[in-house]
C-alpha cells in the first residue's frame, strides 16, 4: 500500500477515562466517515489531571481503562487502525506509564512504546514539571510494522532528542509519530519547528496529534496538530487549540525520494570526541 489517508484527532482531554472516551469516540467515527485508514490521538488520551494524589487514584491497567478499551472496541468495530498517541496506566509493578498503544483493525495491540525522555523543568512562567516523579521511564525504541509502512513511534518531550528519530528513520521508519501535550509558552515557540525538523533530518512523514485548550485541572496546552512531508512541507495543521480533526493523504514514495535527494542517512560517519577542553 503506497498511500494511506490518515487523521489525526486534537483533543481536550477532561480529568476522567469515561469522559475522555465520551470527547474522542466521535471524532473518530468522523475521521472514518472521511475516509481515514489510520487515526492517531494525543498523549494523555484517556486522562489528563495534573494533581498527583487523584491522578494515581483514578489510573488504571490498559487491561481496565474504560478509553484504552473503548479506542480497541472502535479499531475493531470500525476496521481501523488506532493509535493512541499515549494513555497514563499503571504497569504491572505498581508504576505509572506514559504509553503509546498501536491498535490493528481486528481490535489487538500490535506494539506499545512507553515515553523514554521525561520533561523535568522549571519553566520561567513559574509552571514546575517532574515527569519522572509519576511515570517509570521507557527504554527501547519501537518501530512498528503496518500495511501502509513502518512507524517509529515516540512522545512530546522525546522531540527535542533528534537521535531518537535518526535511529527510528535508520530502523526503517517512515512514519514518526509525535503525539504531544505541549506546554503553552514552549508550544508557541518550538513546536511546528521542531515538527518539520525531525521530518526533514529523517526524510519522514512526521504526524502529530496534540492536546489544545484549558483543561478541567487548570493546565493550558498549545494544540495545533500538524502533519509534515518528508520535505518539511506542512501537509495539514489545526489553526488554534480547538478540538477536531486534521487529515492529508500519504503517499509513502515521498519518504524515499527525500532521502534520495537529501542522503544524510546513507552519510553518516562515526567520530571522536570532542573533548572539553583544560
Amino acid at each position: 500500500m503506497s498511500e494511506v489517508r490518515v487523521a489525526l484527532l486534537q483533543l481536550r482531554t477532561p480529568a476522567g477515562q469515561a469522559a475522555a472516551f465520551a470527547q474522542v469516540e466521535p471524532l473518530v467515527r468522523q475521521a472514518v466517515a472521511d475516509g481515514a485508514g489510520f487515526i492517531a490521538t494525543p498523549e494523555a488520551t484517556n486522562i489528563l489531571e495534573r494533581d498527583r494524589t487523584k491522578l494515581f487514584a483514578a489510573l488504571k491497567p490498559a487491561q481496565t481503562d474504560p478509553c484504552v478499551q473503548g479506542l480497541i472496541a472502535l479499531a475493531a468495530e470500525l476496521k481501523v487502525w488506532i493509535l493512541i498517541g499515549s494513555a497514563l496506566v499503571l504497569r504491572e509493578d505498581g508504576g505509572a506509564a506514559n504509553r503509546s498503544m498501536l491498535i490493528d483493525p481486528a481490535g489487538q495491540v500490535t506494539a506499545t512504546y512507553d515515553k523514554i525522555h521525561m520533561f523535568d523543568v522549571d519553566l520561567p512562567t513559574g509552571e514546575r514539571a517532574r515527569e519522572s516523579e509519576a511515570y517509570t521511564a521507557g527504554a527501547e525504541a519501537v518501530v512498528a510494522q503496518t500495511p501502509f509502512g513502518m512507524l517509529g513511534l515516540s512522545i512530546c518531550y522525546d522531540i527535542r532528542f533528534p537521535y531518537l528519530y535518526r535511529a527510528l528513520a535508520k530502523a526503517g521508519a517512515e512514519i514518526l509519530t509525535i503525539p504531544a501535550a505541549f506546554t503553552r509558552p514552549t508550544g508557541e515557540a518550538h513546536w511546528e519547528i521542531l515538527l518539520r525538523a525531525r521530518a526533514i533530518e529523517t526524510g519522514a512523514f512526521v504526524l502529530a496529534p496534540a492536546q489544545g485548550g484549558r483543561h478541567e485541572d487548570g493546565r493550558g496546552t498549545w494544540g495545533r496538530s500538524m502533519i509534515v512531508g518528508p520535505w518539511g512541507e506542512v501537509l495539514a495543521a489545526a489553526a488554534d487549540d480547538e478540538p477536531g480533526v486534521i487529515a492529508a493523504t500519504l503517499d509513502l514514495a515521498a519518504s524515499a525520494k527525500a532521502r534520495a535527494a537529501i542522503p544524510a542517512l546513507a552519510n553518516e560517519r562515526a567520530f571522536t570526541g570532542p573533548v572539553a577542553a583544560s
